[in-house]
């Protein structure tokens, strides 16, 4: 009933973010993160609404590493000076007791790959649950689109993708509490200096409210930025009138933007200082 994602295909994805980070480097063009916040919003781990046990569970979870420290010190191995742990999946077997964890590796540094090895907050807080729990950790790793989908459908037991928590997907999942606080910020070429002297969010959406279709907008397909950016009632977003263009990862939009193929990117705050940093060297 669970699945994960074929060897083959992860191993092609892993290899097309490396070829994206290589071939950046030999353009030398430079990006810089917008650092105003567009939203505010909570990141929470999504669980089928029928399994009311495993939200408990994992609200005890996060209480328990929250008063410990534990939740900290995997904060600081991604936003201080710590060292991340390399997290392992096991393979699906239907006669082991296992925890099944829905994600999207492509999404630093809440979660990524290092060749067969998952890291990021996520993965090191999803590796705590299984040992938590007692269960063996199996990752299923996939397009962010289909992850609230696939805890629905019973394919996987919880979705840790930096998940926000919003009516629109309650209405499919239940959500844990929530554990991380995270914004929308524009990533857009150095040399850009249309934003630099923004003060606030009413700055920055001024600028962003004139721009016509003719300008590119990259978002990662299902994630916030592209509801923000397109406009969604069950959001509360108005959207603008520029033309957005969807990607299957955040790294994939910024490196059409250093390509000149797209104007700017709307992604997570973590995500977007994560990738500048990856690619500016």
């Amino acid at each position: 009933m669970k699945k994960i994602i074929s060897i083959a295909l992860a191993a092609i994805m892993a290899l097309s973010v490396i070829c994206i980070f290589a071939s950046c480097s030999k353009t030398g063009t430079k990006v810089k993160v917008i650092d105003i916040p567009l939203t505010v919003e909570e990141y929470g781990f999504g669980i089928n609404k029928s399994n009311i046990d495993l939200v408990q569970k994992a609200n005890a979870y996060l209480n328990e590493i929250k008063s410990n420290g534990k939740f900290d010190e995997i904060l600081n191995k991604y936003f201080g000076d710590g060292t991340p742990t390399p997290v392992t999946s096991a393979k699906v077997d239907s006669t082991k007791d296992q925890l099944v964890v829905a994600t999207n590796a492509a999404f630093a540094p809440f979660e990524y790959t290092e060749g067969d090895k998952y890291l990021g907050v996520d993965m090191e807080l999803m590796a705590g649950f299984a040992a938590y729990l007692g269960k063996e950790l199996v990752i299923s790793n996939m397009k962010f689109e289909s992850v609230c989908t696939s805890v629905q459908q019973g394919e996987a037991d919880i979705a840790a993708s930096g998940l926000t928590i919003n009516d629109a997907r309650k209405e499919i999942i239940a959500f844990s509490n929530a554990y991380y606080n995270a914004a929308q910020m524009l990533i857009v070429p150095a040399s850009n200096t249309a934003f630099d002297a923004c003060k606030t969010v009413e700055d920055v959406e001024k600028i962003l409210n004139g721009y016509g279709a003719s300008v590119k907008c990259g978002v990662q397909t299902g994630t916030t930025g592209q509801y923000y950016a397109k406009g969604d009632e069950d959001w509360g977003f108005d959207g603008y009138k520029f033309t957005t263009i969807g990607y299957d990862n955040a790294a994939l939009a910024v490196q059409s933007l250093i390509n000149g193929n797209i104007e700017f990117v709307i992604v997570d705050e973590a995500p977007a200082k994560s990738i500048t940093k990856s690619y500016n060297g």
